[in-house]
């Protein structure tokens, strides 16, 4: 015992010949006084108990939850608000109609209406296939019943736009056409009138497209058109911009119609209008101009600048 006492004594002179030194992990600091502020550093904190919430959640009210998780510190949950999306409409005409050259004025007897109607026939296959997912839907549906409801949308779209009744226009034009009604009704006053049908409307093209689902189907019909109307357009100032209040003109239009399938509540809307490259433009609408004056004080009509009505 006494040997290895006196071994002890010699280490440190040892490790100081050796030039090793040895040093020794302590957890104490070398001043007791700060030993309380170390202990001031720790801030115990009462965790929450979730006993408090288990045991009986059904008794304690919506705020006596708040105020114990306000005294916690605890954050309220957010809670998770779904919002439904409704897609009514959409946003564009899928797989639109080509219009055949000179339709309205071509014979078919001649060599350009035989060739017309040739490609009508070849392209009733995919609207027969269009139909029975219709029927699917409405085991009841037939064209004709569906043209004399198409006629009265068309009709009454353009008497919502002369009234500009802005509240009626969505029972009769879909989502993506009530911005372009809304757009071209805007600081003009419109007199429209509906004569006639010169030829009766006509199914000329259908197609049915699914959105995300195979389930949410929508279908477009194209129906044309071939009416006789009168239409004046006025601008904010009163004048005239285009057509004549006395004079009918024959209209030849491609109107296409969209419907909502998969909801049980979906109407026929107007969705949009196909206007062929080889119909010929319509009347060059009248303009306002601004007539400066000239240093004498004159109207200089040459100098006219075009102004936005």
């Amino acid at each position: 015992m006494s040997g290895l006492l006196r071994s002890l004594k010699l280490l440190p002179a040892f490790s100081s010949m050796c030039n090793v030194q040895i040093r020794t992990r302590t957890t104490k600091h070398w001043n007791p006084k700060f030993k309380k502020l170390r202990g001031l550093k720790f801030i115990k904190v009462d965790l929450p108990k979730e006993e408090d919430f288990k045991d009986s959640p059904g008794e304690l009210s919506r705020e006596q939850i708040r105020a114990k998780m306000k005294e916690r510190g605890i954050l309220p949950g957010r809670a998770w608000s779904e919002r439904p999306v409704c897609i009514s409409a959409t946003g564009a005409v899928f797989e639109p109609y080509v219009p055949p050259e000179g339709d309205g004025k071509v014979s078919s007897i001649t060599r350009m209406g035989a060739k017309q109607k040739l490609e009508y026939v070849e392209k009733k296959s995919k609207s027969m296939m269009a139909l029975r997912k219709i029927r699917s839907f409405e085991e009841e549906f037939e064209f004709d019943e569906f043209l004399k409801e198409a006629q009265e949308i068309y009709i009454n779209a353009h008497q919502s736009m002369v009234n500009k009744d802005r509240d009626k226009l969505p029972l009769y034009v879909t989502e993506r056409a009530y911005p372009e009604v809304v757009h071209n009704i805007g600081d003009k006053t419109i007199n429209w009138r509906f004569l006639e049908s010169i030829e009766p409307p006509k199914v000329v093209h259908v197609r049915c497209l699914d959105v995300i689902t195979k389930t949410n189907i929508f279908s477009q019909i194209t129906v044309r058109f071939h009416t006789q109307q009168i239409l004046a357009v006025y601008d904010r100032f009163g004048r005239l911009m285009h057509g004549n209040e006395n004079i009918p003109k024959d209209v030849l239009e491609y109107v296409v119609f969209e419907k909502h399938l998969a909801n049980q509540y979906g109407k026929w809307r107007i969705h949009d209008k196909i206007i062929p490259s080889w119909m010929p433009p319509k009347e060059p609408s009248s303009k306002t101009y601004l007539v400066p004056e000239d240093v004498e004080g004159t109207l200089t009509k040459k100098e006219a600048v075009p102004a936005t009505t």
